[in-house]
């Protein structure tokens, strides 16, 4: 029952984004739809839901099956997105599918090195805003990390695997080079994700 809820949190979590990155397609300006666009992490660390972004930082300072947990998260985030975009498809907002498309596009055409490099950059900025909500002791603090981590990142054009789960979902560019595309994301934002943690604990065995 435990795994059932976990999963259905990771969906929720994909579906949070999946709602964060309607919004974005939805505005013409690109500051105001990357601010609008916090609202999904905001409501997955208000709600404790699971993204696998957030997850995947902490994977070095937890037991084994923690790595199944996040690769079980990044399964359930991939469903949530992807019933989201479809839905998106079947309603009569599916015109922002035409701004998705040319968006996967501007992705797929990019090459892989620069790929990796960008979800790197993008998933350092991810676990600054997850872990300073877990752990920051400023209440605004908290909030300032999500908010700012978020639109520095879609400003900066930086890659997020979950975010473009959705985006390839609502344009509907499902393809063998897609599939390949999203797992090199995947792994540059777990690298990305684990570097500060890493560093965290390399300084604490050096003042032990």
């Amino acid at each position: 029952m435990k795994k059932v809820v976990s999963f259905l949190y990771s969906v929720l979590g994909g579906a949070c984004i999946g709602i964060g990155g309607t919004v974005y397609l939805s505005c013409e300006n690109k500051v105001t739809g990357a601010l609008l666009f916090c609202l999904g992490l905001f409501t997955i660390c208000t709600f404790g839901f699971n993204l696998f972004t957030g997850k995947v930082g902490y994977v070095f300072e937890q037991p084994l099956p923690y790595t199944g947990f996040v690769l079980s998260v990044w399964l359930g985030n991939l469903v949530g997105t992807g019933l989201v975009g479809y839905a998106v498809r079947a309603t009569r907002i599916v015109g922002i599918a035409e701004k998705a498309e040319t968006l996967c596009q501007a992705k797929l055409n990019d090459g892989l090195l620069s790929i990796f490099i960008l979800s790197i950059l993008c998933n350092i900025l991810m676990f600054i805003a997850v872990d300073g909500f877990k752990n920051n002791p400023h209440e605004i603090g908290k909030y300032l990390g999500i908010f700012l981590g978020v639109t520095v990142f879609i400003l900066c054009g930086f890659e997020h695997c979950v975010a473009n789960m959705f985006y390839f979902s609502v344009a509907n560019v499902w393809s063998a080079k897609t599939v390949l595309y999203l797992l090199v994301m995947s792994v540059g934002n777990a690298v990305g994700g684990v570097l500060i943690p890493l560093c965290r604990q390399l300084k604490k065995k050096a003042e032990a």
